[in-house]
């Protein structure tokens, strides 16, 4: 998921299976260990408390982030939900089987393109379309999380179906 949003993972981190990585890096990781550009942190299998994300943002708290993943495989409580809306970055919640399988791969699934604010500019202009005009695309979505898309951006579709031939469509992400 992280090498399709850009950023530079590499081919060993990608290929390695749950229990690979957690022969590597044990049921509560080193965050310093697993850091990438964007921080992504994999919790154990127990529930996800207030407790454990203050335990986070205190080893944090001198780093600054964009945006936060927390990958859990327990239960995530409703006072963590909400201290992390709080939070001065947007953080990312997803369980780890929502992540066991790329969606993008799957054999149904259209190519999605995510258009630069350029580009969707000159669609715009090509069709003389305003941005709510265009086809939306909730921010919940499996393909708008598993891309980090956030409301405002567009994303080309691209179809290819025996019936309809190859086509794209817009949507924006609302």
């Amino acid at each position: 998921m992280l090498r399709d949003r850009g950023y530079a993972v590499s081919a060993v981190e990608i290929e390695q299976s749950l229990s690979q990585f957690r022969s590597v890096h044990g049921q509560q990781p080193d965050l310093e260990r697993i850091r990438i550009s964007v921080l992504t942190i994999f919790c154990g299998s127990g529930p996800f408390k207030l407790a454990n994300l203050r335990g986070i943002i205190d080893r944090i708290k001198n780093e600054i982030f964009l945006r936060m993943i927390l990958v859990l495989e327990g239960k995530l409580t409703h006072q963590a939900r909400q201290a992390t809306k709080e939070l001065p970055f947007t953080v990312e919640i997803f369980q780890i089987n929502e992540l066991l399988v790329n969606v993008t791969k799957h054999v149904l699934m259209q190519a999605h393109e995510i258009l630069t604010e350029e580009d969707k500019q000159k669609l715009l202009n090509k069709y003389g379309l305003k941005e709510n005009q265009l086809p939306r695309m909730l921010a919940s979505d499996a393909i708008a999380r598993y891309y980090g898309l956030e409301p405002g951006q567009v994303v080309k579709v691209t179809h290819d179906g025996e019936d309809t031939g190859f086509h794209a469509t817009y949507r924006c992400v609302v």
